[in-house]
C-alpha cells in the first residue's frame, strides 16, 4: 500500500489530471479488496473498472435529462375575419375584424390579407402600427407584430373599390388564410338582385335605408358580391291567357275503366303557376307526371296541378286515373276538360278491353277522326275495337257541350283448341345386345293443325306409322323431320281424340354386367299433358333408377291409359285392330293392286301397321307436362342378376 501511494504521489498531479486521479482512486480500493479476499471465493461484491466516458454514458441513460418542449407547429394564426361594409357610390367603406390567436411566447408576426386598403388599425381598442412587408416585385402587404400569447382582435378601417361590368356592380374582397370568413354589405337601394361568388349567401333584409346582404366565404377563395338593378317582369302582373291540347285514351275494362290523358299547355300572356282540370264524377286520379310538375291535388270534380316554377311558354304532363262503369250496355264515356283556357283542342279514343265491341256511339262536340292523327298516345294503340274522335275547338270554360256515349256488347270467351296431345304411351323393348324397339302412341285433339312434326332419335329407323288406325307414309320436312297428316274436327264441336302411332327401331350400346343406359324417345311439336312408359328388358338384368339424377319419368304402379282413344286400341294382329273394317281395307287394297302401271316398279314399300311384341319383365314409369319439341329421356341403371328376373 505504501508503494502504491508513493507511486501515485510522484506520477500524478491531481489538479492537472483529474480524470486519471479519479480512475486511480476507483482502482485502489479494488486492488485492496482483491488482496484481502481469498482466491478460493468464486464470487461476491466487488469493483468494476470503467472508463470515464462509459460511466457518464451509463449515468445519462439511468438518469435522462428533461427535454425542452417542442415548439408549436405555428406561431400565430388568423382564426376569423368579419367584414362590415357600406357601399357609397364607387367605393365601399367599413371595417374588418381579424381574430388572431398567438401560440408562441415572444414576438410573432401575423400577415394581413393582401389587397386591403387600411386607413386605421386598432388592437383590442388601442391604436397599433402595422409593419410593411416588402417583396421582390415591390411593396407587399402588411404584418402585425404581437408579443403576448392568447387571443386578440384587430380592427381595421378599410376602403374597397367598386367596379362595374355590363351594368353589374362588383365588390371583390381579398383572399385570406382564415378558416372562417364572413361579410355583410349595406346597399342604399332595395330593388337589386345580388349574386355571390366564392361563398354562400345566407341572409337578406330590407329596410328604409336600403338592403343588407350577408354571405360566408370559403377562406381560400375570393369572396365577390355582384349586384344589379332588378328588372321587373311585366308578365307577372299581366292577365293569364293560355291555350291547351288534351288527348285522352279511355279503355273500357271488365272491372274498371282506365283513363290516360296527355295535356299540353301553351301560355300566351302572363305566367301559369298551376293548371286546373275538370274531372268526371267518381273519377280517381292515380298519377300526374311531368318534367315541370311539383305537386297535384285532386278535389271533387277538379284536379289542380302545380308547377316547379311559373310557366312562361309551354309544358306537357300526363294524367292517369280510373272510374267504375257498367260492364255492358250504354255507357257515358268519362271526359276530362281544361279550365280557364281560351282554346281547347285534342282528341279522345275509346277501346274495349277483352271480348267485346262497340255497337253504337253518340257524340256531341266531337268529330270522328283517324287514330293516327291524334298524337302518339292514341296512334300507338292497335286495338280492333278502337274508335277515335277529334275535339271541336271551343273555349275551355267547361260550359260548351261535349259528351260521348257508347253501347258496349261483350261475349263469353270460348276455349279455342288448336292441337294438343292429352296422353302419350311408350312401349319399349330393349335387349342385352343393344337392340331397341319403341312403339309410341299419341292421343291427339286437333281442329286447326294440318301436320304433326316429329323427330326420331339420331340412329333410329322408322318401322311404321298410322293416324286414326290407318297406316300412312310420313312426309319429309326441309329440316329432315317427319310430317304426319292430322285429322281435323269441325269448329264449334268438341274435338274428339284420335291416335297417332309411330314405331321405330333403334340401337344402343351392348350391356355389360352393370352400367347405365339412356333411352331417348321421339320429340313432337305439340305439348304432351301426360306420358306412360312400359319398358321390357332382358330377364337376366335388373333395372333401377339412378340416384341423384332427376328425370321426367318416375317409376309407378302400372295403370291403364286414361284416354278413351288409347283404351280402345288392342294389341291384336288382326286388321280389325286398326279401327277400320276389314272390307274397306280389302277393297282399297284390291283396287290399288288391280290398276298397276305396266313396267312400273314400286319405289317404296306400302305403309303397314306392325303389332308390338310384349315380352319379358318390365317396369312402368309416368311423366307429366312435356313441352313441345322436347325429347323425352330416361336414365336407368342395369345390373346382371344371379338368377335372372321374372
Amino acid at each position: 500500500m505504501k508503494s502504491i501511494r508513493r507511486l501515485a504521489s510522484h506520477l500524478i498531479d491531481v489538479r492537472r489530471a483529474p480524470k486519471l486521479f479519479l480512475l486511480i482512486l476507483c482502482a485502489t480500493p479494488l486492488c485492496l479488496a482483491q488482496s484481502n479476499v481469498p482466491t478460493s471465493v468464486p464470487g461476491g461484491d466487488g469493483w468494476v473498472v470503467l472508463p470515464v466516458d462509459e460511466y457518464r454514458a451509463l449515468r445519462r441513460t439511468a438518469f435522462p435529462a428533461e427535454l425542452d418542449p417542442s415548439p408549436p407547429p405555428v406561431e400565430a394564426t388568423l382564426t376569423r375575419i368579419d367584414y362590415e361594409l357600406k357601399v357609397e357610390g364607387e367605393i365601399a367603406t367599413g371595417e374588418a375584424r381579424l381574430t388572431v390567436d398567438v401560440i408562441k411566447n415572444g414576438w410573432v408576426s401575423v400577415a394581413i390579407p393582401d389587397g386591403l386598403m387600411v386607413r386605421e388599425a386598432r388592437l383590442d381598442g388601442q391604436p397599433v402600427t402595422l409593419v410593411a412587408r416588402p417583396t421582390e416585385k415591390g411593396p407587399g402587404g402588411a404584418d402585425l407584430l404581437l408579443s403576448k400569447p392568447g387571443r386578440a382582435v384587430l380592427t381595421l378601417k378599410i376602403v374597397a373599390p367598386i367596379t362595374t361590368v355590363a351594368g353589374t356592380e362588383i365588390l371583390r374582397l381579398p383572399i385570406s388564410n382564415s378558416a372562417v370568413s364572413r361579410a355583410a354589405i349595406q346597399l342604399s337601394r332595395q330593388d337589386v338582385d345580388v349574386r355571390v361568388t366564392g361563398g354562400l349567401l345566407l341572409d337578406h333584409s330590407d329596410s328604409a335605408a336600403g338592403s343588407r346582404w350577408v354571405a360566408n366565404g370559403q377562406g381560400n377563395d375570393s369572396l365577390t358580391f355582384g349586384w344589379r338593378r332588378r328588372i321587373d317582369d311585366q308578365r307577372v302582373n299581366q292577365t293569364l291567357r293560355m291555350r291547351g291540347s288534351l288527348s285522352q285514351l279511355v279503355a273500357l275494362g271488365e272491372d274498371s275503366t282506365q283513363v290516360n290523358a296527355e295535356i299540353q299547355i301553351e301560355v300566351l300572356q302572363g305566367l301559369a303557376q298551376d293548371v286546373r282540370i275538370q274531372l268526371p264524377e267518381q273519377f280517381t286520379v292515380n298519377q300526374v307526371s311531368g318534367a315541370m310538375v311539383t305537386d297535384w291535388e285532386a278535389r271533387p270534380r277538379e284536379l289542380i296541378v302545380t308547377f316547379i316554377e311559373p310557366i312562361q311558354q309551354t309544358t306537357r304532363f300526363t294524367v292517369n286515373g280510373e272510374v267504375r262503369l257498367p260492364r255492358t250496355g250504354k255507357l257515358d264515356v268519362p271526359l276530362l276538360r281544361l279550365s280557364a283556357v281560351e282554346r281547347e283542342t285534342g282528341g279522345v279514343a275509346v277501346e274495349v278491353l277483352g271480348a267485346g265491341e262497340i255497337k253504337e256511339r253518340q257524340a256531341s262536340g266531337l268529330d270522328e277522326a283517324e287514330a293516327a292523327e291524334l298524337g302518339q298516345l292514341i296512334a300507338s294503340r292497335q286495338s280492333p275495337s278502337l274508335i277515335a274522335f277529334r275535339l271541336q275547338p271551343s273555349a275551355g270554360t267547361g260550359t260548351s257541350p261535349r259528351s260521348l256515349s257508347v253501347n258496349v256488347a261483350r261475349y263469353t270467351p270460348q276455349a279455342v283448341l288448336t292441337a294438343n296431345i292429352e296422353e302419350a304411351n311408350y312401349n319399349a323393348l330393349v335387349t342385352a345386345d343393344g337392340k331397341v324397339l319403341v312403339q309410341t302412341r299419341f292421343a291427339v285433339r286437333n281442329n286447326q293443325r294440318n301436320f304433326l312434326k316429329l323427330n326420331l332419335p339420331a340412329n333410329a329407323v322408322l318401322w311404321s306409322a298410322s293416324v286414326a288406325g290407318r297406316p300412312v307414309r310420313p312426309g319429309r320436312a326441309p329440316d329432315g323431320s317427319l310430317l304426319l297428316p292430322l285429322e281435323k274436327m269441325p269448329s264449334g264441336e268438341d274435338a274428339a281424340a284420335f291416335v297417332v302411332e309411330v314405331s321405330y327401331f333403334d340401337h344402343a350400346p351392348q350391356w355389360a354386367d352393370r352400367g347405365r343406359m339412356q333411352l331417348a324417345f321421339v320429340s313432337v311439336d305439340l305439348p304432351i299433358s301426360k306420358s306412360h312408359l312400359l319398358l321390357h328388358h332382358s330377364p337376366l338384368f335388373r333395372l333401377t333408377t339412378p340416384a341423384g339424377i332427376s328425370s321426367g319419368f318416375r317409376i309407378a304402379p302400372y295403370e291403364a291409359p286414361g284416354s278413351e282413344a288409347l283404351r280402345g286400341i288392342t294389341n291384336s294382329s288382326t286388321p280389325s285392330s286398326s279401327g277400320q273394317p276389314p272390307e274397306a281395307v280389302s277393297e282399297f287394297t284390291q283396287k290399288l293392286m288391280s290398276q298397276p302401271k305396266r313396267g312400273a316398279k314400286p319405289i317404296r314399300n306400302l305403309p303397314l301397321r306392325v303389332v308390338f311384341p310384349h315380352f319379358g319383365p318390365s317396369i312402368f314409369m309416368i311423366s307429366e307436362l312435356t313441352s313441345e319439341n322436347q325429347t323425352p329421356v330416361v336414365d336407368l341403371d342395369f345390373q346382371r342378376g344371379k338368377r335372372g328376373v321374372k
